[in-house]
């Protein structure tokens, strides 16, 4: 009879189980949380110690939450990497249902890829890695995925608006034990996972909209670090592809506009 439960007790079971599990985050809660500077000092120590990286590669998993027309929230996985160069080099490409996407960034020359298409444009654009990632979000509607953790102003614009913060103690990330943050802003919430150590790097970052039904939640998941990796390939060829303008290439990434702070 080990599976024949009934369905009022699957019920009961599912209600102490749910009881039980409060009292245990009730009781756990004070222990854990940590007050507001201290969240705070993390941040700032994972965004200080990735502008201290002159060169910088990463893997990136993301995880867009999308509702449906009948309510049913969906989700769309894809997977990239970023290479850079301060202060004016990057390589960023993206694979996913959505999106096969390359685009390289030389501080004179913007180039990107899109195979699923076979497109290609290329756009003169000189200036530093920042003035590229406020041009394409400001210009070309364009954001980057992580683009709000490596820019020179990064902590302001991580903490912009914010109302609340919480130390949530630590939590694991593919096996790397890591600080965990909750971050609140009228219209986003957020979450950080920053591994201990003297490498702070992100982990997992989550972004919740509060402006859309359902909540639906971005979440970027980081591996593979590379700090001081040696320089990947900054420009790009077309492959063949046909040569477009830049405004008619498809979006770099699945995130849409309901995730980006203003």
């Amino acid at each position: 009879m080990l599976f024949a439960t009934g369905r009022s007790d699957l019920r009961r079971a599912v209600s102490i189980a749910a009881v039980t599990a409060a009292l245990v985050v009730g009781v756990g809660a004070p222990a854990a949380l940590a007050d507001e500077a201290q969240a705070r000092e993390m941040v700032s120590a994972m965004i200080k110690y990735l502008a201290a990286q002159q060169t910088l590669s990463f893997d990136v998993d993301s995880s867009l939450e999308v509702m449906a027309a009948d309510g049913q929230k969906l989700a769309i996985a894809s997977s990239g990497s970023v290479n850079m160069q301060r202060p004016d080099k990057l390589h960023v490409m993206r694979r996913g249902g959505f999106a096969d996407v390359d685009m390289t960034f030389d501080g004179t020359t913007l180039s990107v890829l899109n195979r699923d298409a076979h497109i290609f444009a290329q756009s003169d654009l000189p200036g530093t890695i920042d003035q590229l990632v406020d041009k394409l979000r400001d210009e070309y509607h364009r954001p980057l995925p992580a683009a709000d953790l490596l820019g020179a102003d990064a902590e302001a614009v991580l903490l912009a608006e914010v109302t609340e913060v919480k130390d949530l103690g630590s939590g694991v990330i593919r096996g790397e034990e890591c600080n965990h943050v909750g971050f609140r802003a009228p219209e986003v919430d957020w979450q950080m996972w920053i591994a201990q150590g003297d490498a702070p790097r992100p982990c997992r970052f989550i972004i919740t909209s509060k402006t859309v039904d359902g909540w639906p939640q971005y979440t970027l998941d980081f591996s593979a670090w590379g700090a001081g990796a040696a320089a990947a390939t900054f420009t790009l060829a077309s492959d063949g592809a046909k040569k477009v303008e830049m405004k008619d290439i498809p979006d770099f990434d699945e995130i849409g506009g309901i995730y980006e702070r203003k």
